[in-house]
């Protein structure tokens, strides 16, 4: 029950995060903007991850993790509530941002506390067990949230985010144990992690890698409304396809982490850019296209949950900033692929360019990964 609590959380923050993107057009009619420039909201929400994760987790290390968990999701409701009553460009914006903040701090310490209620060998399949609720948010809160922003407009779908946040906090005020403050935290010890070389490319691959993810899926509404030609009715499926792949690409992460988390990164982020390429020729096609969604969700959730174990390793003493940097750097990586690809359609490339510039994306982030652990081996065996 403690585990269901914390995947709750994950829930709730996968539901708010991805279902922007499925209500992109609603939105953007909303407040009276292009899909292109509204997309920037999705860039907005990233950057209130990035900001957020590392300052709240040092900050906050002190603290005692189960009421610390339970703060940042009651935030993250509070972001949304302001979200749903917020109108304009900017406010929305602003609103977006705010929501962000918690995200990764959130899962940091939910990540922490799982670590802490299993036996070490399986520490990542309890990390993956935390990181499935935000997978099974795209099963069924996002396309569930997407058809209720459609049909109830796209506020409606804001305060349902509320509601679960605050389900959340119940649950893990219930069930999940408490543990005492750690008195020895020092907002310097945290930070220490950052000058760790692995952290550093670990973090890097991540922001530059998973872009590939955004870039294409940022637009999946007009990708399916103006590319594949179908209507709006199609959205919600393309992003159950994007739920499944995401729930099993969760479930395969942790027995892969526990199995070998470097070439279970390696091999992810070759498998994303050969899929996004794929995605460039069967995007017209609507079940080719689907089915490369559902594939290019399943490799990223594994090479997400996989970055976050080799995080939490690398950080040393600084697990809980290892795991929350993880989910700075992927939003990083969503902030980055929706502006990449936002900058492609501009251009006057097309919706589809940007899966190409996905796969671009994710050849980086092999490189960058590769660079790491080849660093890693001169280190141990000069």
């Amino acid at each position: 029950m403690a585990l269901l609590a914390l995947a709750l959380g994950g829930f709730a923050i996968g539901t708010t995060e991805f279902m922007t993107m499925g209500l992109l057009e609603e939105i953007a009619d909303g407040i009276h903007r292009s899909n292109a420039t509204t997309g920037h909201i999705i860039t907005a929400y990233a950057f209130g991850v990035v900001v957020g994760a590392p300052i709240i987790v040092s900050l906050g290390a002190r603290l005692p993790k189960r009421e610390l968990a339970i703060g940042l999701i009651l935030a993250l409701g509070v972001g949304n509530a302001i979200t749903a009553m917020a109108s304009g460009y900017l406010p929305v914006m602003l609103a977006r941002f705010v929501a962000g903040l918690p995200h990764g701090a959130y899962f940091g310490v939910a990540s922490l506390i799982a670590a802490s209620l299993v036996r070490p060998e399986y520490k990542g399949r309890a990390v993956s067990s935390v990181m499935l609720g935000l997978s099974v948010a795209t099963v069924v809160g996002v396309p569930a949230s997407t058809a209720l922003g459609q049909h109830l407009g796209w506020r409606s779908a804001y305060w349902v985010v509320l509601a679960i946040t605050i389900a959340t906090a119940l649950m893990i005020f219930a069930f999940v144990p408490h543990s005492p403050a750690n008195v020895d935290a020092s907002l310097r010890g945290e930070l220490a992690a950052l000058k760790r070389p692995q952290v550093l490319y670990a973090v890097s691959a991540g922001m530059v890698g998973f872009g590939g993810l955004f870039a294409m899926y940022s637009y999946i509404a007009p990708l399916v409304t103006k590319v594949a030609d179908q209507s709006e009715s199609w959205i919600p499926w393309f992003a159950l396809a994007f739920g499944i792949g995401s729930v099993l690409g969760s479930w395969a992460a942790g027995v892969l982490a526990d199995w070998n988390v470097e070439r279970s990164i390696l091999y992810g982020f070759v498998a994303t850019a050969v899929a996004l390429v794929a995605f460039f020729f069967a995007a017209p096609h609507v079940l080719p296209a689907m089915i490369l969604v559902f594939t290019v969700a399943m490799i990223s959730s594994i090479v997400a949950i996989n970055l976050q174990v080799r995080l939490m390793h690398a950080a040393g003493d600084a697990q809980m900033l290892g795991a929350a940097l993880n989910h700075s750097a992927l939003n990083i990586a969503n902030g980055l692929g929706a502006w990449l690809g936002s900058v492609a359609i501009a251009a006057g490339y097309g919706y589809r360019a940007s899966s190409l510039v996905g796969a671009g994306l994710a050849i980086a982030g092999v490189v960058i990964f590769a660079c790491g652990v080849a660093a890693q081996r001169r280190s141990v065996n000069p």
